[in-house]
């Protein structure tokens, strides 16, 4: 695990690091990397074939899944808001990275978006910003199901 200096500002009392941008938030590792994985489910038929491609021998295949969904989920999200936060360049494109790579006419999309959205990366979320997760909408119902255990009696 990579140690991160921080720094104290006396006269704002608040502490910053020195984080290089190319680092991915909240993920290990850097931001290539995540969209590299993201634009090789892109062109997948499925996430399954994308994780069973993207896997080494020693990791099952669910374990693959839910490692490309980590990644999924947050880079789709980012890229919806990039895009909604910029229609004057993103107006009438699907948010991938492939889209994104395109308009920008850069080989990493997500370091360029970070760039172009610098004033804004404390409310985007990961892996492009520093705002806080987004929560995938199936844990929301998971948390409404009702309690397991045996029928309540019948009224008769």
């Amino acid at each position: 695990m990579l140690s991160v200096a921080r720094y104290y500002c006396p006269e704002s009392g608040k502490t910053f690091s020195l984080l290089p941008d190319c680092l991915a938030s909240h993920f290990s590792g850097d931001l290539a990397k995540v969209e590299d994985a993201v634009g090789f489910v892109e062109k997948s038929k499925s996430i399954e074939a994308a994780a069973d491609a993207l896997r080494p021998p020693e990791i099952s295949l669910p374990s693959a899944v839910r490692w490309v969904r980590r990644r999924l989920f947050p880079v789709r999200t980012a890229l919806r808001a990039i895009f909604t936060l910029m229609p004057q360049m993103f107006a009438g494109y699907v948010p991938t990275v492939f889209e994104a790579r395109r308009i920008l006419g850069a080989t990493s999309a997500l370091l360029s978006l970070r760039e172009i959205a610098s004033d804004r990366l404390a409310t985007l979320p990961p892996p492009l910003g520093f705002g806080p997760r987004v929560k995938p909408w199936r844990r929301l119902r998971e948390r409404r199901q009702h309690k397991v255990g045996a029928d309540p009696p019948s009224p008769n």
